[in-house]
């Protein structure tokens, strides 16, 4: 049975394989067949989404199949009365071909995919992974700069909280002669758990406080905003709160080659001024999770 729980899974060879796969679907060549014809997808999502849930769900029904959507689990499931996750992953698996869960607890993933009698895909588990966004942003930056190795790639903002830039350093990694540049205040530094796996995938990384003074000779600055919901009070949310802006000046520091990416949503760390300058690619990378979405689940459920 095909898990995907986290990054950790994915090597270079998988990584290779389901991105051509996303290619395939995005020109056209696969998309007149219905592999998941006659199967069923649960979302099952104890966190709000916007973009994750509605890719899924447009990816499961270009593929042929079908969705069941609980969108706000945590109220309107039995979670609200108290019901494990382990128990629902149990039952919602006995009515489906496949699962994907987003989850406020770390790890969360791992368990459902312990005790689920069908594929279990991670889409967040809390401030833990991210893998399907880490591999929608390695299709974007493979699309807009040709290559996936021997870049220089910043990631700025909430590296604590931050789960979508934990799984794209891990999946970074995978590829020769990267440089990761982490950029964020000294409270909000990337995980130790992914600095040590960085360091045994031998990954260069430096860590820095200063986003102006660390653009100049990126490839690819990746921002992200500080993650209001993973704070303990509102008064230590606002310490951190626009402590990195991309402004239209900011990108005149960007080299031309480069590309400004965001996972979104966005909310005041990139001037929507800077929208209109043709290497801001957040919307294009948005519109990738479609194709890299199908891949997944074609992988991951495919008889």
């Amino acid at each position: 049975m095909r898990h995907l729980t986290g990054p950790r899974a994915l090597d270079r060879g998988l990584i290779e394989s389901l991105l051509a796969r996303a290619a395939a679907f995005e020109q056209g060549a696969a998309n007149q067949a219905t592999p998941l014809s006659g199967r069923l997808l649960a979302t099952v999502f104890y966190e709000p989404s916007t973009r994750t849930r509605f890719s899924f769900e447009a990816a499961m029904f270009r593929l042929g199949g079908q969705v069941l959507s609980a969108e706000n689990a945590i109220r309107d499931s039995s979670a609200a009365k108290g019901e494990s996750l382990e128990d629902a992953i149990h039952v919602i698996g006995g009515y489906v071909d496949g699962i994907v869960l987003r989850h406020p607890d770390v790890g969360a993933a791992e368990r459902a995919a312990r005790v689920a009698p069908v594929p279990v895909i991670n889409a967040g588990d809390g401030p833990g992974d991210h893998p399907t966004q880490a591999l929608l942003d390695l299709y974007t930056i493979k699309k807009e700069l040709g290559r996936l190795d021997h870049l220089r790639v910043g990631l700025a903002g909430d590296l604590r909280n931050g789960r979508t830039v934990r799984s794209l350093a891990i999946l970074l990694s995978r590829f020769p002669g990267n440089q990761l540049v982490l950029i964020s205040p000294p409270g909000l530094r990337m995980g130790a758990d992914v600095i040590d796996a960085l360091r045994e995938a031998q990954q260069d990384a430096e860590e820095t406080t200063d986003l102006g003074g660390a653009v100049a000779d990126l490839d690819v600055l990746y921002q992200t905003r500080i993650q209001a919901e993973r704070f303990e009070s509102p008064e230590e949310y606002e310490r951190y709160r626009g402590v990195y802006v991309v402004t239209a000046a900011l990108m005149r520091r960007l080299p031309e080659r480069a590309i400004l990416m965001h996972p979104l949503p966005r909310l005041e760390e990139i001037d929507p001024q800077v929208d209109a300058d043709p290497r801001a690619a957040y919307f294009r990378q948005a519109r990738h999770g479609l194709w890299v979405r199908m891949a997944v689940l074609d992988w991951a459920m495919e008889r």
